[in-house]
């Protein structure tokens, strides 16, 4: 049995003032293996952010099942004892951690709280340990602990909102375009990390990106999503450098590098677009 398995997840957002629905998330179905990082790609709007917000339990979905660890993760849990077993199988990192980490409080006190939180460690001495594990482990050093948020730097923050989701020893960590913030050398030093809390850990990794040459540096296999529907999967070299489907293929030659040809991109999207809207969603 796979870590994860997701099984024809489904999700449509009404539209309001009389709008037509907006399907989401388009029967997608899809594992992930304890010890795998699978990335999820594909345009804005696609529905790779809906996809992870259904997995950690901040959206619902309409259809479908999904489970972590053979345990449903679709229904609201109930109780101290579901809500503590939920957040150890899955926590998130979010894009943006000058949202997602509260600005009020030191990063010691944000990791103290959630180790406190899910019942991790009890005495004083045993929370200030663990805080500080928790800051090597993301390459941070004993006096960020006591430093805020605003005055940490892009890439530390990001660290430490990795270290929050470490807490709890989850068996997945969602990332939601953990990266794309960050400026291209932080960028490879947060994925050198991620890596090797991988490989100690064996913790799973969801990778929501719309940028391929991250998923390639990270993903073992990786996942293509158009109209919120998976078009395509499989080990991440073979997807990215013999893409069978044309929206895949229409990803790739989207993205700049050598001989690169915004008008033919342009062209092809043109063309891939009607036959779509012919044939209808992928």
């Amino acid at each position: 049995m796979s870590l994860v398995e997701v099984e024809a997840l489904h999700r449509v957002f009404p539209m309001k003032r009389g709008g037509e629905a907006v399907t989401a998330v388009n029967r997608a179905s899809f594992s992930i293996e304890a010890g795998e990082a699978v990335g999820l790609v594909g345009e804005s709007g696609s529905g790779k952010s809906t996809i992870a917000r259904i997995l950690v339990g901040l959206e619902r979905a309409d259809a479908g099942s999904a489970r972590i660890d053979g345990r449903d993760c679709l229904s609201r849990p109930r109780g101290r004892a579901a809500r503590l077993e939920r957040a150890q199988a899955v926590q998130m990192v979010f894009q943006d951690p000058n949202g997602s980490l509260d600005r009020r409080v030191t990063i010691g006190a944000m990791l103290e709280r959630a180790l406190r939180q899910h019942g991790r460690v009890i005495s004083p001495g045993a929370v200030r340990k663990s805080v500080l594990r928790l800051l090597d482990q993301v390459r941070l050093i004993e006096r960020h602990a006591d430093a805020k948020p605003h005055e940490l730097s892009g890439g530390q923050r990001q660290r430490a909102a990795i270290a929050r989701a470490l807490a709890v020893e989850p068996r997945l960590v969602v990332l939601d375009e953990a990266v794309s913030a960050l400026d291209v050398s932080v960028q490879a030093q947060v994925l050198d990390l991620l890596t090797e809390i991988q490989r100690e850990s064996q913790v799973s990794y969801l990778f929501v990106s719309h940028d391929l040459a991250v998923i390639q540096e990270l993903c073992q296999r990786t996942l293509v999503l158009f109209r919120g529907a998976i078009v395509e999967q499989g080990p991440t070299e073979r997807v990215l450098e013999r893409p069978e489907h044309p929206y895949t293929q229409l990803l790739i030659a989207s993205t700049p590098g050598e001989g690169w040809n915004p008008e033919r991109v342009v062209r092809d999207r043109m063309t891939f677009t009607q036959r779509m809207s012919t044939v209808g969603d992928a």
